[in-house]
């Protein structure tokens, strides 16, 4: 006797079996944690400098774009944002996963004393 005949002598067994895996697979299928867009935590740095009285439109051009044009030259920068308000301007730098926040902090701390002496008299930076 052979197992294919155990089956074939049984067909209401063998279709309960098979009813059993089938709901067995659905309900497995259903509880696996998949989602469309999962969560990512990607290295990420602002960067905020403040100049007490500072115009937006000075912000914008005197504070931001010399740090962007400093920041640019980091390596694994994927993308970078900044908003300028009165009085501060912040800037957002996001890193390829494979990137160490710990290191781009140090590059970003290199950038920001490289692009110091451009920066207006009285400027405050910080980096959180």
């Amino acid at each position: 006797m052979n197992v294919s005949e155990i089956f074939i002598r049984r067909p209401i067994a063998t279709s309960l079996i098979m009813l059993g895996i089938a709901l067995f697979g659905v309900v497995s299928y259903r509880a696996l944690p998949v989602s469309d867009l999962p969560n990512v935590d990607f290295p990420t740095l602002n960067v905020g400098a403040g100049l007490p009285g500072g115009d937006p439109g000075t912000m914008a051009s005197a504070v931001a774009s010399p740090l962007e044009r400093q920041f640019t030259t980091i390596a694994g920068l994927d993308e970078m944002t900044s908003s300028s308000s009165t009085g501060s301007t912040n800037v957002t730098l996001q890193f390829d996963m494979s990137r160490d926040v710990d290191s781009a902090a140090v590059d970003v701390q290199t950038a920001i004393a490289a692009v110091m002496p451009l920066l207006p008299a009285g400027i405050t930076t910080s980096r959180f």
